[in-house]
């Protein structure tokens, strides 16, 4: 057989292989959580983040969200840029991706009101053995958020140089 004729039957087998798996994926998740997954939004770490969080979930993955606030320093502080990175499996990517677009604008009181719940309900849901990935986002989250409000406290009581 032919260089070329191997390269089409390769090429012809990755394509099944492909094919399957995304047979298996829409079997398992929502269009939402494929969607997210594959073309996560607010993807990457953040340079000069007002807030930030890294946790390490009891799976092993690990998730990091990065916030940057208007009206720092207020009680009325508002998510004004969030973004996420994880090491995470596709679920992980999913829930980071979509717990960004959910409380991007929010204020950080309303957005610490946010419940894994809250996630999976607006992923469409994951399997069992993926909804811990939902925990984990809106943990590391909330987690971020308490940093901030630590360091603002911290700074509120620091003595003016004036």
């Amino acid at each position: 057989m032919s260089d070329q004729g191997d390269v089409k039957d390769i090429n012809r087998i990755l394509e099944d292989i492909q094919r399957q798996i995304a047979e298996q994926e829409r079997a398992i998740y929502t269009p939402t959580v494929i969607e997210h997954a594959y073309h996560p939004r607010n993807w990457g770490r953040m340079d000069r983040a007002d807030a930030r969080r890294i946790w390490q979930g009891p799976c092993g993955d690990t998730m990091e969200i990065y916030l940057r606030l208007d009206k720092e320093g207020t009680d009325k502080a508002a998510i004004r840029v969030i973004s996420f990175m994880t090491d995470g499996c596709g679920s992980s990517v999913a829930c980071g991706s979509m717990l960004t677009t959910m409380v991007q604008g929010k204020t950080l009181e309303q957005a610490g009101k946010i419940q894994p719940r809250d996630l999976l309900i607006a992923l469409g849901g994951l399997p069992q053995e993926s909804a811990h990935c939902a925990f984990l986002a809106v943990h590391t989250l909330h987690e971020a958020i308490l940093n901030w409000y630590r360091s603002a406290h911290t700074r509120s009581k620091e003595p003016n140089d004036g």
